[in-house]
């Protein structure tokens, strides 16, 4: 097939079309060649179109397009292959340059971003975040115009998607792995299977409970410090943050404003779910998310620090930012187990130890629909 026809071909079908294929040629597949780059069948066959003798044209008849679009539920792979996000995250760098099938449901879909390579090409690069019952946030890179387009139409948090052959990497920046779609990814919306309906149904009751909501934080990414070296002033982070939005990470030069270490403890410490991070009530250890696996069972909870703090510069303040886990425990110099065992006292001198001194402090921004959220490192 010529270049003129590919091109047709690709500017007037998309992924979802119901299209005739008129006089394909029908040839036995070599796996050793195509399996490398294209999505992998079941069939041991394939369609071959040449502009001589096939046609491809959309399909009008609805009574077929009804019977043939319900397959675009069914995945090509069984069901049950696939990684949870949690299985990624846990299994880490051994699935580097791997390309496996993952379930999971779409949390938020990004703004595509248009560049230009050294040798003149133009790209553009889309990343969506997913999530499942393991994770809440995992990212998903879209490189091809096809799959950008595709994707850009799927309702966020209504939409589950089985996706087979995404190449599993390790993001060095990010210190995280993080999935991409390539020539040989399929991507199937709202499979019809007993995985995906049950997924479905979490990603529902999460989204409706609010959660959701609440700032994305990208589980395992610890982004080197020496990385940071983009400085600015407080008003400069707030500009910047009303056009855009995408998380970035910054250096402030400034002073704690505030800093509630003598306030109640449950202000400083709060116990959260082992399993889907939901706030738990410090007296009974049971948490009460409708949508968590463990729902109503009690001792799968962490305490640690959670407090916000406000930090100044001559050009303003950034209020609540968030000081927690061990980027609290490292700057307060005591574990969150050590601090409920000081008296008052002990906990207001610590406080002032770091009140207004002077000091160099790396946030990372992001923003949601409802605030911006600065976490500090």
């Amino acid at each position: 097939m010529n270049i003129s026809t590919v091109v047709f071909c690709s500017c007037h079908f998309k992924i979802g079309d119901c299209v005739f294929i008129e006089n394909p040629l029908v040839v036995t597949k070599d796996p050793e060649k195509e399996d490398r780059f294209c999505p992998l069948t079941p069939s041991f066959y394939r369609l071959l179109v040449t502009e001589t003798h096939s046609a491809i044209r959309m399909c009008s008849d609805l009574d077929t397009e009804s019977r043939l679009l319900p397959l675009f539920h069914i995945p090509v792979k069984d069901s049950g292959d696939f990684y949870t996000l949690g299985d990624i995250t846990a299994n880490g760098q051994s699935l580097d340059g791997n390309f496996i099938n993952i379930l999971a449901a779409v949390r938020s879909i990004g703004e595509p971003k248009y560049f230009t390579t050294s040798d003149g090409r133009k790209g553009q690069k889309l990343e969506i975040k997913l999530f499942d019952e393991t994770l809440t946030s995992f990212p998903f890179i879209c490189w091809d115009r096809e799959t950008i387009q595709f994707v850009q139409t799927l309702p966020p948090r209504e939409t589950v998607l089985f996706i087979v052959d995404a190449r599993i990497n390790f993001d060095t920046f990010r210190n995280s792995m993080v999935a991409t779609a390539t020539s040989k990814t399929i991507i199937t919306m709202n499979p019809d299977t007993l995985e995906a309906n049950q997924l479905f149904s979490y990603a529902k009751e999460l989204s409706e409970s609010e959660q959701l909501n609440e700032p994305e934080i990208e589980v395992n990414v610890n982004v080197p410090l020496d990385s940071i070296c983009d400085v600015q002033t407080v008003s400069q982070v707030k500009a910047r943050a009303l056009n855009n939005s995408d998380a970035f990470y910054v250096v402030i030069y400034g002073f704690i404003t505030t800093l509630g270490l003598d306030s109640c403890i449950t202000r400083v410490i709060r116990s959260r779910c082992d399993r889907c991070k939901f706030r738990v009530h410090e007296d009974t250890e049971v948490c009460t998310n409708a949508a968590c696996p463990k729902q109503g069972e009690a001792g799968e909870v962490t305490a640690a620090f959670d407090l916000l703090v406000d930090i100044s510069d001559h050009t303003g303040t950034l209020q609540s930012c968030n000081l927690s886990g061990t980027v609290a425990e490292q700057t307060l110099g005591c574990t969150s187990k050590e601090f409920v065992c000081l008296s008052e006292s002990n906990r207001t001198a610590m406080k002032w130890k770091f009140l207004l001194e002077r000091c160099k402090v790396y946030v990372k921004l992001v923003y949601s629909v409802h605030l911006l959220r600065a976490f500090c490192s």
